[in-house]
């Protein structure tokens, strides 16, 4: 549905609904937008009085007027001829519309704009029939919404899906595939969390300490780790979708490593991890502050781990049977 701003009967309408106590998401599809519009709406045009509480409510008119104001702000450039002069020369001589904004404030001008609506004149059809945009630093075909976030089909890419991950991954006949996750703690112990890696055929897991969230702290943390062992034993890790990973190609170019992802709300995909956290808890549980913890205390967790039998593996331990394998590659 091509986007376009409520108009006063809708605003009228979502008025009535709630003085009726209707839900949102009912109002929604009675109005045929999304619900996410609607919610929108409201928080942002939702009246208050702080002398009159009771008076505190959305009004469809007084939405309607908010709506107009805002509008009349954003054609500043088309109602002020003086202020679009000024804002155009200064582009023509390769100003930014940040640098803009902020000197019109500096010189005390009657009336200032912000460089979000110097953008947004700039690819509004006024502007583009000026062709406005050449004279920006990065120039693009259309503004790109403020704020926005890259989707999670670019930051995971369909040929990097589980589907695509070659058949001998799954079967774990190939030494060097491994699977990776992050174990989540308490709010109150802050950002800090564990990785957890383990490799598929032989089961060895490596835990370690990850003081942060972000995907730029965490892939430096990961290879740092991941390095010292032979490119051949670290062919590949297979994720799921989290944030954190989405600086996977990071491990590609930096140690050769490639990456594979899970479908969205398949944990189950890389199960073997996911053993490997429940079996993990016993000895870092959720309300475990992590922050407090060394590197002899997890080094500590990954020997016990590690130096458990396991079925799969004929009753040896993942430990000798991650060794074999790396004496085989001599």
């Amino acid at each position: 549905m091509k986007r376009t701003e409520l108009n006063l009967a809708e605003r009228r309408k979502i008025e009535d609904l709630l003085h009726r106590k209707v839900k949102v998401a009912e109002i929604a599809r009675q109005i045929n937008r999304h619900r996410a519009t609607v919610y929108r709406e409201i928080k942002r045009n939702f009246f208050k009085d702080e002398e009159l509480p009771q008076l505190n409510g959305y009004y469809g008119m007084l939405a309607q007027k908010s709506a107009a104001d805002r509008r009349a702000r954003r054609r500043k450039l088309v109602r002020i001829p003086e202020l679009r002069e000024a804002v155009i020369g200064r582009l023509q001589e390769g100003w930014s519309p940040e640098q803009i904004a902020g000197r019109l404030k500096l010189e005390g001008h009657a009336t200032t704009v912000s460089h979000e609506t110097i953008y947004a004149y700039v690819y509004s059809p006024d502007g583009q029939s000026q062709a406005l945009a050449r004279y920006l630093p990065e120039r693009r075909k259309k503004r790109k919404p403020r704020y926005s976030r890259t989707p999670r089909g670019m930051m995971f890419p369909l040929e990097r899906s589980i589907h695509n991950r070659p058949e001998y991954i799954k079967e774990r006949s190939t030494f060097g595939e491994w699977e990776g996750d992050l174990m989540i703690f308490r709010q109150e112990h802050g950002k800090a969390n564990v990785a957890s890696l383990v490799e598929r055929k032989t089961r060895f897991a490596v835990l370690f300490r990850n003081n942060d969230r972000s995907s730029k702290h965490f892939m430096a943390k990961l290879m740092n780790v991941m390095e010292p062992l032979p490119q051949i034993a670290r062919q590949s890790i297979t994720f799921d979708r989290g944030i954190e990973f989405s600086g996977w190609r990071k491990l590609e170019s930096g140690i050769g490593t490639s990456a594979w992802f899970c479908d969205p709300q398949a944990p189950w995909q890389k199960g073997s991890v996911e053993n490997l956290n429940k079996r993990a808890r016993r000895y870092l549980p959720r309300d475990t502050p992590i922050a407090a913890l060394s590197n002899r205390d997890m080094k500590a967790i990954c020997d016990r781990l590690n130096g458990t039998p396991r079925k799969c593996l004929g009753w040896r331990t993942p430990t000798e049977a991650f060794t074999e394998e790396l004496r085989k590659l001599g």
